[in-house]
């Protein structure tokens, strides 16, 4: 009887420290065969998960590798500079911007959120001393509880963990593609920038060559008396104008440059490159609206993450919703009393769901799905709008060429040309040579600023479509 009673007082305190159990022991003292299968099941179990788990884990890809992605082949040396086409940028640029390198972090850091959501419950050991004595005059026999507990998920909520994690990586990606199609655009823009700056650096010294010969031409003429000192004088001023114009030119054609080394990434002070092509190529496009407006509403990655972050939202709603039911904690264990015996005992525990429900988490999920929704509508909007304007813009470019390319850039060299001959053959003058030069230095500069802007005006459709339009 005191043996029972001193049971039955255990049970109560347990009871008092909030575990639910129920103690089974057999007469004898002996273990029963109930008890010791469900503390063999338990750790067996708590073990196979842990070992399947880690099997499963998906490892993060290296992130080192990808900060240090090697450059195509035939990277230009210091020693030697390296022609690349508009094509061998974006090659560049996609292997080693450092811009781009850093959101592929973003992708790889969501990406690990896969391994938290695939994780089961820790099993929990717990193991307990009672009646130890503080006097060591005083000898008390001691009692030792030995016990383990796993925790079982209700309401499928780890594979919902992993659902809406795969559907964030998703999110994370189409936001990646959003940098790179926005920096791809960018990088064959600072391309078409060098053309133009290195092509109205050609005009300059070409511009300046010929100024120099009509300036030695005069000082002959000044020598035989056939003009005034003050003519020869507006003319070494005249000159003056066109060596500033050349420095300018270097000046805007070396800035040019280093902008595109700087956003092909890679090391900055080794990439000795140049532009190969010229500004002056010039092939005409026709689009249709409706056509453009179908390619970009299939293939605009902002409008993707709009729709991927209604599914990602989806995914969370359901995991929230799962929340609220309760999971299920079991535990056996062991407990040497202190005046001989073992008890054994397996219970389990239920968190009742009366108060929180996770009311918060489920209203936050239904508002970022409506959010969602509310952005696709938004941004369907904005891209037949893009496309739209860019389409307009690209038109009025592409008249502005075609009006050079009537003939107006032959009649400029013609008329330079003439006037040339005329200034040496007596039957011009000066005035008119240097008016002749700057109409030509003009309208050439004029016609590639037109190209430019038609070349920029065709790479703002490509970006309000999301597609490549360049043949």
């Amino acid at each position: 009887m005191h043996k029972h009673t001193n049971n039955e007082t255990k049970f109560l305190q347990r009871l008092r420290r909030g575990k639910n159990s129920a103690v089974f022991k057999d007469q004898h003292g002996r273990p029963g065969w109930l008890l010791t299968a469900a503390c063999v099941f338990l750790i067996l179990f708590a073990v196979h998960q842990a070992l399947a788990q880690d099997k499963s884990q998906t490892p993060v890809r290296d992130l080192k590798s990808v900060a240090t992605a090697p450059a195509p082949q035939g990277t230009p040396s210091t020693q030697s500079t390296r022609s690349i086409s508009i094509k061998d940028a974006v090659t560049i640029f996609l292997q080693q911007n450092l811009q781009l390198v850093a959101a592929r972090y973003d992708i790889d850091l969501v990406d690990a959120e896969k391994l938290t959501a695939g994780l089961r419950p820790n099993p929990e050991v717990e193991v307990a001393f009672s009646e130890i004595p503080f006097n060591s005059g005083f000898y008390k026999p001691q009692s030792f509880e030995y016990g383990v507990s796993q925790t079982f998920e209700l309401g499928g909520k780890r594979q919902k963990r992993i659902a809406a994690a795969n559907a964030n990586s998703e999110v994370a990606q189409a936001q990646f593609q959003i940098v790179a199609w926005q920096l791809t655009n960018d990088v064959k823009k600072k391309f078409y920038a060098v053309l133009l700056a290195e092509s109205l650096l050609k005009l300059a010294k070409e511009n300046q060559q010929t100024f120099a010969e009509i300036v030695n031409h005069t000082n002959e003429v000044f020598r035989l008396g056939e003009i005034s000192g003050l003519d020869l004088q507006r003319l070494e001023i005249e000159k003056f104008k066109f060596d500033t114009d050349v420095a300018n030119s270097e000046r805007d054609y070396e800035l040019a440059l280093r902008d595109l080394r700087f956003v092909l990434g890679g090391d900055y002070k080794a990439m000795n490159i140049e532009a190969a092509g010229s500004i002056e190529y010039y092939e005409s496009y026709d689009f249709s609206l409706a056509d453009l407006r179908d390619k970009a509403i299939a293939a605009r990655p902002d409008l993707k993450v709009a729709q991927l972050s209604e599914k990602a939202a989806n995914a969370s709603i359901k995991l929230q919703n799962s929340q609220k039911i309760p999971d299920v904690t079991l535990a056996a264990g062991i407990e040497e009393l202190a005046m001989g015996g073992s008890t054994y005992n397996v219970g389990f525990s239920v968190p009742l769901p009366i108060f929180n429900r996770n009311q918060t988490e489920r209203a936050k999920a239904l508002i970022q799905r409506s959010k969602a929704q509310n952005d696709q509508q938004y941004i369907s909007n904005q891209v037949v709008s893009d496309v739209e304007k860019a389409l307009v813009a690209f038109e009025i470019q592409k008249r502005r060429v075609e009006l050079y390319r009537t003939g107006v850039l032959t009649k400029v060299t013609d008329i330079q040309t003439s006037t040339e001959y005329a200034l040496k053959a007596g039957e011009s003058s000066i005035l008119e040579l240097l008016d002749a030069i700057r109409t030509r230095r003009d309208t050439l500069a004029g016609f590639y600023q037109t190209i430019f802007d038609y070349q920029s005006s065709l790479l703002d459709l490509e970006l309000a479509t999301a597609t490549p339009l360049q043949k």
